[in-house]
């Protein structure tokens, strides 16, 4: 084993101008003093309040919606319904079978069926009240099971069995490579639904212009430019004469990586009542809106040889979806496209089903479409390592990737910092002196995880740039960066900041940034796939190439000299060998001479190769990097309660160059914790389809007193393709805490868990249920000796 600490140093880049600095974020000062506005916090004198009337039916048909009292309320400017939009929404373009209000059927409790704007709340809510709803109920479908079982009735006609999408992926010989394996062995593992918690409520507000007929929203909304497309497409409108504002987001972790109801509620009120509306959703609205992680059921068979090398894997995975498409085509795609990627693997067949169930609909999360998928893998590879008595560390690098390497389902990888992850996280736990020997009920589990930085594709294909970025350089030698990329709080207004700082070896201060305002910044498919740092990263690196040749021309003009002889400091420049020289100022001053203001343009697209393969499907997990993680875990189980403490967890992220090691130190300790509360006690539950746990007390999200100390150690394998070599550096993390927790609870006590969370009582109940069973063993055998 190679020392950890000369391994990371081996593999990390010295920081430059502004890469690789420990950088606090720019909008950081605004955050921690107040002063920054959130959707919420916008001053709108004289703004309409918008409410929201729901469906208290799981499943009905609807018979009428009268809203003839409520319009005659005083103080009421506009009552709506699904009659009122022009379209059906959703984020994939073929799979948008959603109404911002229900239309004919509702198909969950909580769907929007109406809405009302008033002068104030207490008129929205009489309105509310006074509408009359008139549903035939029919038969709800609450489980995958059930939604699937012969004569269930359709949540829509369309889709036959309840399946919204159904995948069937064979690469290689699968049957060859169990029969070539020494150990097969094949479980069934459960995650929960689990829910975003972001900190802040959905919000959106609305104005409409009635004298130019022009819509300008504000919401907090984490891709912008899909948000334009749908206010467009279900408002009936032109795109120019809509107008959509990011302000300040309180966190996203994908619940607003797609349009959502409520944003074209309140636009359609906006305009029905000639004016501004506010819409403010409750905590449990915004549960209602949901889009999280689906119900997950993996079953997976997987063949081993004795030395630990992978010679085929077989997953069926069951996806209870909710009521709509949202995202969910692409999650069950990625739970099988991401099989591939972290290991070689011999064989790999995949059958996937997305099913519609009368719940709210779930979406894209943090790691989305892999995390429920690697907890199967890695939990399973953990129980055959110890059944070939492999140590998991060996049996992981049994099977590691060498870069460059294309996977059986034509995924390029070109970059792979795995095994220095491996190393790292193998010293720093004590893995081989402390395993074994802690106190009894404590233990040690590890696992690994990786994830994409960005799509491939984008999910709407206009054949655009993935990413565009401006330059602005004007008289006062200030340089705005122009971006319609979302900062929803990992940090990327920072990370564009210091990649035209180092281009231009210029101090931070000297550069703004104006983000998300589709009137001014160019379009960008938002914050979503880790896509942000990869894509808009390598855009803002061109425009600041761009920007620094045309700076360098114009000195090069002043002085009289070729270009090639114009040495470039940032604050000044100089003629090579001799004393001849121009500050920043004068190169501004030569620069905009002739044109006046500058503005230039860099832009990124995925290359070709790193696109994927042929067959259906191919565009979803291609990507033009990979990060990888690796994560040790202890616990300590308490048998006679059930409860799990996490006591540590170290982490190694290849986060391929850190920009900003303060930032992706951060990100990964979220993503740690994330996971740790998918592990532990995070489950949306449900009654009949009203869902109970619908507030953040109900809702178990881990505290600051549950959370352990998290050691990251960030790897730095330098991807050839990401910008200064940087790629993915939050999202896969978290995949790796769930399995390397639960493995660490079967080397505390001996009892595998394949079913998250992990909640005292489940736990108590399993490990009640082995006493009884030793004690019926001990019986038998008793009988027998008698």
């Amino acid at each position: 084993m190679r020392n950890d600490s000369a391994a990371l140093r081996r593999s990390a880049a010295p920081p430059t101008h502004s890469i690789g600095q420990r950088t606090p974020l720019v909008d950081g000062i605004e955050k921690v003093t107040g002063r920054a506005r959130y959707t919420a916090d916008l001053p709108f004198p004289g703004a309409l309040v918008g409410l929201i009337g729901r469906s208290t039916v799981a499943h009905g048909i609807i018979r009428s919606i009268d809203t003839r009292r409520a319009r005659a309320l005083p103080g009421v400017a506009a009552v709506i319904t699904g009659a009122d939009f022009a379209a059906p929404y959703g984020v994939i373009p073929i799979a948008q079978n959603e109404w911002p209000l229900a239309r004919d059927k509702v198909r969950y409790r909580g769907e929007p069926l109406f809405a009302v704007a008033a002068v104030d709340e207490a008129g929205a809510r009489a309105a509310l009240a006074a509408v009359v709803v008139d549903i035939e109920p029919l038969p709800a479908l609450f489980s995958a099971a059930d939604a699937r079982a012969d004569g269930a009735p359709l949540l829509h006609d369309n889709k036959p069995g309840n399946l919204e999408r159904q995948v069937e992926q064979d690469f290689g010989d699968v049957e060859a490579g169990f029969q070539a394996a020494d150990l097969v062995m094949e479980r069934e593992y459960h995650c929960a639904e689990i829910a975003h918690g972001q900190i802040e409520l959905n919000a959106s507000v609305a104005q409409w212009e009635p004298e130019r007929e022009r819509l300008t929203m504000h919401s907090v909304t984490q891709v912008p430019y899909y948000l334009h497309l749908m206010l467009a497409q279900t408002l009936g409108m032109d795109s120019a004469q809509i107008r959509v504002v990011k302000p300040f987001v309180g966190g996203g972790f994908g619940h607003r990586v797609e349009p959502l109801n409520f944003e074209m509620i309140a636009a359609a009120l906006a305009r029905a009542a000639g004016g501004t509306v506010k819409l403010e959703l409750t905590r449990e609205e915004v549960f209602l809106t949901h889009r999280g992680r689906p119900d997950t059921t993996t079953r997976l068979r997987i063949g081993l040889r004795r030395d630990g090398t992978i010679t085929a894997l077989d997953a069926h995975v069951v996806q209870r979806g909710g009521a709509y498409a949202g995202y969910g085509l692409v999650t069950i795609l990625y739970a099988g496209a991401l099989l591939h990627a972290l290991y070689r693997i011999g064989a790999v067949r995949y059958r996937g089903y997305r099913v519609y169930t009368n719940l709210p609909p779930c979406g894209a999360m943090r790691g989305h479409g892999a995390v429920n998928v690697r907890f199967a893998v890695e939990s399973l590879l953990d129980e055959m390592a110890g059944q070939l008595g492999i140590d998991p560390f060996a049996l992981r690098r049994a099977n590691r990737i060498e870069v460059p390497y294309r996977t059986l389902n034509d995924l390029q990888v070109n970059s792979c910092g795995l095994p220095q992850c491996l190393d790292a996280v193998e010293q720093a736990s004590g893995w081989h002196t402390r395993r074994g020997k802690l106190p009894p009920g404590h233990g040690l589990g590890m696992a690994c995880s990786h994830y994409v930085s960005g799509s491939a594709k984008p999910v709407h294909w206009s054949g655009e740039p993935h990413a565009v970025v401006n330059l602005k350089l004007d008289f006062d030698g200030g340089i705005t960066i122009l971006t319609g990329a979302a900062d929803i709080g990992q940090g990327s207004t920072t990370l564009l900041t210091q990649v035209v700082a180092e281009v231009l070896l210029l101090p931070m201060a000297r550069i703004r940034v104006i983000a998300t305002d589709s009137a001014l910044t160019p379009k960008d498919n938002g914050s979503y796939s880790s896509r942000v740092s990869f894509m808009v990263g390598n855009a803002a690196l061109r425009a600041a190439q761009a920007l620094r040749e045309l700076l360098v021309t114009a000195a090069a003009s002043r002085l009289g000299v070729d270009a090639a002889q114009i040495e470039w400091e940032g604050e000044s420049c100089g003629v090579s060998g001799t004393g001849r020289r121009l500050d920043f100022a004068q190169c501004v001053q030569a620069a905009l001479a002739d044109a006046g203001t500058l503005t230039v343009k860099g832009s990124w697209s995925t290359p070709p190769e790193t696109q994927g393969g042929t067959f259906r499907g191919a565009a979803v997990g291609s990507t033009a990097g990979f990060s990888y993680a690796a994560q040790v875990v202890e616990v300590a189980v308490d048998e006679d309660t059930g409860a799990v403490r996490v006591v540590q967890v170290w982490v190694a992220h290849d986060c391929g160059r850190a920009l900003n090691p303060l930032a992706v130190e951060g990100q990964v300790q979220g993503a740690v914790w994330m996971g740790m509360g998918q592990a532990l006690s995070e489950e949306t539950r449900y009654h009949q389809g009203l869902p109970v746990c619908s507030n953040l007390i109900d809702y178990r999200i881990p505290g600051i007193t549950e959370s352990p100390p998290i050691a990251v150690r960030l790897v730095e394998s330098m991807d050839p393709l990401g910008p200064f070599g940087a790629k993915e550096g939050s999202e896969g993390g978290l995949h790796s805490f769930p399995p390397a927790m639960a493995n660490a609870i079967a080397d505390a006590v001996g009892l595998r868990v394949r079913a998250l969370p992990v909640t005292p009582d489940r736990l108590f109940d399993a490990l009640l249920e082995r006493r009884r069973e030793r004690q019926r063993q001990a019986r038998r055998a008793a009988r027998q000796e008698a």
